[in-house]
């Protein structure tokens, strides 16, 4: 298990790393997200052994290996380029890190073929030279490559960044079966929230070098620790709001109008958020709204709705076969609070 203690990291007196904590259980996949600049690689690199903290420890299995380098921590690492050797063939790039452990020939060409069948490589790849194969073939490669020492942690850097989207999609859904079936101990960076949501046993959301929530994707996705967070996530239902109280009531006063607080104990100017796929259609929630549809777009299984509420846009996730009204007619909408709101503290 892979254990990260309050690392801090400084570049030219700037922070890249705040105090940072979290844990990789055995076998488990975590993904590090965040925006370009919150401290993934930076995070990556000093687990690999590649960058030393100004603070804090890495620990595997309790011992402390913060000061091992890279080469003795027994990890692996998989880059978005995949830097595979084009001087070696497919086989002896797959081969490499066994053949450095000088393992027996009839060793190394034995787990090459167990590695060729579990990333989905035929045999006859073996003597293919590595620059005539497609992206998504080089990519298996790369994971082979790593895969093949049997690293007691796999680090794997934006490995599937480079590809186009129609390609990363149908690599991303194999990726995940491949680490789990091998029981793969990893550490995965990306910035797109899809790919962790799809890959992930459990996320680690980084803002400006600090852990913003730590989550499955699930939890994530359903109960966002803050603003941050959930526009990040992509949510744009984020309504300025300030708390007011009425004898034992707690409301809060927003743009769209005053909306009941679920149970709120903050005070002051807030930030609250209003689910897409909770707003409904007519008037059967608590909470009713009338609006001008000012657009609608069809995204496979769901049509997404935006509403204009006096200065104020909201969007709705439907059903495919939602009836709507035309662009720029009357609209009514309603929701629960309960279900569809979350309060946040103003950043």
């Amino acid at each position: 298990m892979l254990e990260i203690r309050h690392l801090t990291k400084t570049f030219d007196g700037k922070p890249a790393l705040s105090d940072v904590s979290f844990q990789v259980k055995t076998g488990e996949i975590v993904v590090l997200l965040g925006p370009s600049g919150s401290g993934k690689s930076s995070l990556l690199n000093i687990v690999a052994g590649l960058e030393s903290p100004d603070a804090g420890r890495v620990f595997w299995d309790g011992k402390d290996i913060s000061h091992l380098p890279a080469h003795q921590r027994g990890f692996g690492l998989m880059f978005q380029d995949y830097a595979l050797f084009p001087h070696r063939d497919v086989f002896h790039n797959v081969a490499f890190g066994l053949q450095m452990a000088r393992q027996s020939p009839e060793r190394v060409a034995a787990r090459v073929r167990e590695l060729f069948q579990l990333v989905g490589l035929p045999a006859e790849f073996e003597h293919r030279d590595v620059t005539s194969l497609s992206g998504g073939e080089q990519q298996r490669v790369a994971l082979a490559r790593a895969l093949a020492p049997q690293p007691r942690l796999l680090m794997l850097d934006e490995p599937l960044g480079a590809l186009d989207r129609a390609l990363r999609i149908r690599l991303l859904e194999d990726l995940s079966s491949i680490l789990r079936k091998a029981g793969q101990t990893s550490l995965y960076v990306t910035h797109d929230q899809e790919e962790a949501y799809a890959i992930a046993d459990r996320i680690v959301l980084l803002n400006a070098g600090r852990v913003a929530q730590i989550a499955t994707p699930q939890q994530l996705y359903r109960n966002p620790a803050s603003a941050f967070v959930a526009r990040f996530l992509g949510f744009e239902n984020l309504l300025p709001a300030r708390v007011t109280r009425s004898g034992r009531r707690v409301w809060l006063e927003t743009p769209i109008g005053k909306l009941p607080s679920q149970g709120n104990r903050m005070s002051g100017e807030v930030t609250v958020l209003l689910r897409p796929d909770v707003i409904q259609l007519g008037k059967k929630g608590a909470i009713k709204l009338k609006g001008k549809l000012i657009k609608k777009q069809f995204h496979g299984q769901q049509l997404q709705a935006r509403i204009e509420i006096g200065k104020t846009k909201l969007v709705m996730d439907l059903p495919s076969d939602a009836e709507l009204p035309p662009i720029g007619k009357p609209v009514a909408i309603s929701f629960n609070p309960k279900q569809a709101m979350q309060v946040f503290a103003r950043e």
